[in-house]
């Protein structure tokens, strides 16, 4: 039996899959098994999973009607042969010393997951930059949510890291699978973070997280009320767990009004004006529950939540002038970026990165 089971959900990305799957095959870790799902690829992502599986035993080929990620992420967890399970999005790719790194904590410390950090790549410049999400002071020990909080605010992805197989099974750990949707991995995030009751966390950044896929689905508009759905499931998850609602609500709340903000930001311009409504219709009935407590105020504007429930054309027009900053800040940050914080310091100028501090 392998040591790790690495999914990867395929959809359309012959452009970038070779990379990604080299990116497996050629791990140190030998003893992996990788499993492809080819959610009902329209281009040439099957036939090249197929290529790379007639020539590498580990690799097992999955072809099957097009449902979504979030089904497609299920299946491969389902047919996983390994003590722990990865998943690497198709269009990204990992450190040659990924899955041997992650493993050796999970054994090390007997973890129910382990979580690392990534860089953002992008292609074109083929410039990577550490993110430097976690503190070194939480990393190789074990934790829980209960001791790291800020574990919720997007610091990890779910691509990031390995589960233990029998963890997901046995806390029914999925993701949601209506077809077309995006951002799936949302509500799993939040609930592989929360019930896991030894989570280790590395500084070491191990994936290679691409920013410029056009095809992704940050990239798509159309795609406007999926993330709702998610935050419809963490709500769920939480009313069915009172005793982690009562310590990590504020912070659930604060990861959905900025994602509500965030989708605004890159949603379509006629969408936007809907999308306000609803965003203002959910927080308004948290809003009569009593949920926006002090610890949500000490991190979102009380006066902007103001007017998200009260004057919902000011807040619309509050976001145009958030977009068109958003726009100059992406332009800017590909010729120069400085970033500090607890783990590291980073400046990036003209497209390469100068400085990288690790503390």
């Amino acid at each position: 039996m392998a040591k790790v089971s690495v999914v990867v959900p395929v959809y359309n990305v012959e452009k970038y899959l070779e990379q990604c799957l080299d990116s497996l095959k050629n791990q140190t870790l030998k003893d992996i098994e990788i499993i492809c799902i080819d959610d009902g690829s329209t281009d040439s992502s099957g036939e090249i999973c197929d290529r790379y599986a007639q020539n590498d035993a580990r690799i097992k080929v999955i072809h099957k009607a097009n449902s979504g990620y979030g089904d497609s992420v299920n299946k491969g967890i389902e047919l996983a042969q390994s003590k722990y399970v990865g998943i690497l999005e198709s269009d990204d790719f990992a450190d040659k010393k990924m899955y041997e790194s992650l493993w050796s904590l999970a054994e090390q410390f007997q973890a129910d997951n382990v979580r690392s950090s990534w860089y953002e790549y992008y292609t074109d410049t083929n410039l990577a930059i550490n993110v430097g999400t976690i503190p070194p002071k939480f990393a190789h020990k074990v934790i829980t949510f209960r001791d790291y909080h800020t574990i919720l605010k997007n610091k990890t992805m779910i691509w990031g890291g390995i589960y233990r197989k029998d963890f997901l099974i046995s806390n029914n750990i999925k993701c949601l699978t209506t077809p077309g949707a995006s951002f799936q991995d949302t509500s799993f995030n939040f609930k592989t973070l929360t019930l896991a009751k030894r989570l280790v966390l590395t500084e070491k950044p191990y994936v290679y997280y691409r920013k410029d896929n056009i095809n992704s689905s940050v990239k798509n508009p159309g795609k406007v009320y999926f993330i709702c759905d998610e935050y419809n499931e963490i709500t769920k998850f939480l009313n069915e767990h009172p005793d982690i609602k009562e310590v990590v609500n504020y912070r659930k709340l604060i990861n959905e009004y900025n994602n509500y903000v965030w989708n605004l930001l890159r949603i379509s311009e006629e969408l936007r004006p809907e999308f306000v409504e609803k965003f203002a219709q959910i927080f308004q009935a948290y809003d009569k529950n009593g949920e926006l407590d002090e610890k949500f105020y000490k991190k979102i504007n009380r006066k902007k939540i103001k007017i998200l429930l009260d004057n919902k054309e000011k807040f619309f027009d509050l976001i145009e002038k958030k977009f068109k900053k958003k726009e100059n800040r992406e332009k800017r940050k590909l010729h120069f970026s400085l970033k500090i914080s607890l783990a590291r310091i980073s400046l990036v100028m003209f497209g390469k990165q100068i400085i990288n501090i690790e503390f």
